[in-house]
C-alpha cells in the first residue's frame, strides 16, 4: 500500500481511515451493527442492555425478552422480578430493568409508543445517553449519528484523529471531518476494527491496514 507523501492533518487522516475501513468492513450501517433487532424499539432496548456487556450476550437474552415484552406498553407493565431474571446475564440488571421500564413508559406516555428520531428527544428518555441515541439514529433510521464508545475513543486517540478528552468532543471532531452520511458507518467500522485488530492491550499493528497512518504504531498499550 503506498505511503502518504506528506504528513496528513487529523481531518485528512480521518477521511483516509474511513475509506480504508469501508474496504475492510463493507456494507450499510444497519447491516454491520452486531445487535439483533427487528425494530427501533428492539434496538434501543438492546443498546441499553449492551452497556458493560458484549453484543453476543445481549443477543442471547433479547429473544426471550422480546417474546415476553414485544411492545413498550408490555415492557412498562412487566413484573420487575421477572424482567430482572431475564436480563440478569447482561449485568447491572437492577439498574437496567429500572431504566428499561422508565424508558418504555416514556415512549408510551410521550411518543405514542414509537421511538423518536430526534437526537434531543432520544436523549430525554430514561437511560438513553448521547451514544445510545446516535446508535438508534444511525442504525434504525439511517439518520446522521456518530456513536462514540470506548473503541471509537481509543482508536481516535491512537490514530490522532481527535484529541478530545470526552466522547462529545471526539464526536464533534470526527463529525467535522466527515460528511453526515458517513458518520454511522465510520463509528461501527471503528468498533469492528477495535475488536478485531486495534485491541486495548495488544493491538496487532503488524497486520493492521491503518498501520502507516498511525502515529502510535507498535505501541502495544492503551492510548
Amino acid at each position: 500500500m503506498p505511503k502518504p507523501r506528506r504528513a496528513l492533518t487529523a481531518r485528512a487522516r480521518t477521511v483516509e481511515v474511513d475509506v480504508r475501513l469501508e474496504r475492510l468492513f463493507p456494507g450499510a450501517t444497519a447491516t454491520l451493527c452486531a445487535l439483533d433487532r427487528r425494530s427501533p424499539f428492539e434496538l434501543i432496548v438492546a443498546t441499553v442492555l449492551s452497556a458493560q456487556c458484549t453484543d453476543e450476550q445481549v443477543n442471547r437474552v433479547t429473544p426471550t425478552l422480546f417474546a415476553a415484552y414485544p411492545t413498550p406498553a408490555a415492557l412498562a407493565g412487566a413484573e420487575r422480578d421477572t424482567l430482572e431474571a431475564i436480563i440478569r446475564p447482561t449485568g447491572f440488571f437492577h439498574s437496567k430493568a429500572r431504566h428499561l421500564q422508565a424508558l418504555a413508559a416514556a415512549l408510551v406516555e410521550r411518543f405514542d409508543g414509537e421511538v423518536p428520531r430526534d437526537l434531543d428527544a432520544l436523549c430525554s428518555l430514561p437511560g438513553v445517553g448521547r451514544k445510545t441515541a446516535n446508535v438508534v439514529r444511525s442504525v434504525a433510521f439511517d439518520e446522521p449519528g456518530l456513536p462514540v464508545d470506548t473503541h471509537v475513543m481509543r482508536l481516535s486517540h491512537r490514530l490522532d484523529l481527535s484529541r478530545g478528552r470526552d466522547p462529545v468532543a471526539v464526536e464533534r471532531s470526527l463529525c467535522r471531518a466527515l460528511a453526515p452520511d458517513r458518520w454511522g458507518g465510520f463509528s461501527v467500522r471503528m468498533i469492528l476494527h477495535g475488536r478485531a485488530t486495534c485491541t486495548a492491550r495488544r493491538p496487532a499493528c503488524e497486520r493492521c491496514e491503518l498501520e502507516e497512518l498511525c502515529p502510535r504504531r507498535g505501541v502495544a498499550r492503551a492510548a
